[in-house]
């Protein structure tokens, strides 16, 4: 993948500020960073260090620059408090491996014993758990204004949690005179408004997944956007059969088909829906499975068939931009992975600027083998599906605008 020439094709400057625009040398940044990754149980293994390597690069500016480095995340779902499972001290040993110098592991986010141990120029401390205090989900403006002074500058660099206005992503800014974006964040927020505002077209997207209910704003918005929209996953058997097709014992939400007439009304002509499918009598790993393109009454619908990956597959060899969210059917499931696979295929072959968002069409892109050919696989399931939604992101909003 050429990414210098997809770097030439991001058009226009970033509207917020970045880090690269902050003044370093000698000063505190609280880094807010998503560092909620995968623990086995008991919690002291992390099991995939990709978030946290995704981080590095900003880390790493900021300890170049001569910064102190104040590093927050939150980690699962602690529900306000303490969790010894849920605890980020196997981060700051990972981190301090990955970064070659000591990461010093606070006991808390916030108070005295924190405060004792705030970093010096080019060293960096790990705050615990944010969400181990009920304050940081609830924004709480008292909380925020601790977590603010433990820094002179802010830069947010998680972009997964950019969809959320919690504390650490947009209570705290009100307090700190300059609130930038990391280089990870600067990276999605340049590819993503560059695919839905100012696409090289012919510009396609793929949408898959189980339910239409919960794409219904990114549909709308993207269908004004492209010039084709191709839907394929469970979500395409509500559309079909509010065009009359029979769906047989696919999963359809019989409440949303009225809207999926509506959409398909008002969009018709940019959009594509699957011509065959995979259909087997029952849900479940290596069954007795049949390719059809009329779905009989006691069969369910569990992946496109090849003619649809064909015809979908011809639309994406077209795209100068291809935007892509969600599985074509029930891909961790073999052998009902094989039209998310030929769609992850041709968009790698398509030579095209790819943005791939959410986690399930990421796991397609790395089992497919071509994650390596797609531009940027985004980092934020909820913030991505928001932003393709045309939501404004209340993390972003928040920071300094250049």
């Amino acid at each position: 993948m050429d990414r210098a020439g997809d770097a030439g094709k991001l058009k226009g400057r970033m509207a917020k500020l970045s880090i690269k625009d902050l003044p370093l040398a000698g000063k505190r940044v609280f880094l807010r960073v998503d560092f909620n990754v995968p623990l086995a149980p008991g919690g002291q293994q992390i099991t995939s260090d990709k978030r946290i390597r995704a981080s590095l690069p900003t880390i790493q500016y900021a300890l170049d620059q001569g910064a102190g480095v104040v590093l927050a995340s939150h980690l699962g779902r602690p529900k306000g408090k303490p969790h010894a499972e849920m605890s980020l001290a196997p981060i700051a040993r990972r981190l301090s491996e990955l970064l070659g110098q000591d990461v010093k592991m606070a006991p808390d986010c916030v108070g005295q014993a924190v405060e004792a141990m705030l970093p010096g120029p080019k060293e960096v401390l790990l705050l615990e758990n944010l969400r181990f205090q009920p304050e940081e989900e609830a924004n709480d403006p008292a909380f925020s204004k601790h977590l603010a002074s433990l820094c002179d500058l802010y830069v947010n660099d998680a972009f997964g949690t950019a969809h959320r206005a919690h504390a650490s992503t947009v209570g705290m800014i009100q307090f700190v005179p300059q609130a930038a974006a990391g280089l990870l964040m600067e990276q999605e927020l340049r590819y993503l408004t560059m695919v839905t505002r100012n696409p090289e077209r012919p510009c396609v997207a793929i949408l898959g997944g189980a339910k239409v209910s919960d794409k219904i704003e990114v549909i709308q918005n993207l269908a004004r956007t492209v010039d084709k929209l191709l839907i394929g996953g469970a979500m395409a058997y509500t559309f079909l059969k509010s065009q009359g097709h029979a769906v047989g014992r696919s999963l359809v939400e019989e409440d949303k088909i009225p809207l999926a007439k509506e959409l398909l009304l008002e969009f018709g002509v940019k959009i594509v829906l699957p011509i065959d499918h995979v259909v087997a009598a029952e849900f479940k790993a290596g069954a007795e499975h049949q390719t059809v393109e009329n779905i009989p009454s006691d069969k369910m619908a569990l992946d496109i068939g090849p003619r649809t990956v064909e015809l979908f597959a011809a639309e994406i060899a077209k795209a100068k931009t291809v935007i892509w969210n969600g599985p074509m059917g029930v891909f961790e499931m073999p052998p009902f992975d094989r039209g998310t696979v030929g769609v992850a295929k041709a968009v790698a072959a398509s030579g095209a600027v790819s943005v791939v968002g959410g986690g399930d069409s990421e796991k397609a892109v790395k089992s497919a083998g071509v994650a390596d050919k797609i531009s940027h696989i985004s980092t934020g399931g909820g913030a991505s599906l928001d932003f393709l939604s045309g939501v404004a992101l209340p993390g972003v909003v928040a920071l300094t605008s250049k």
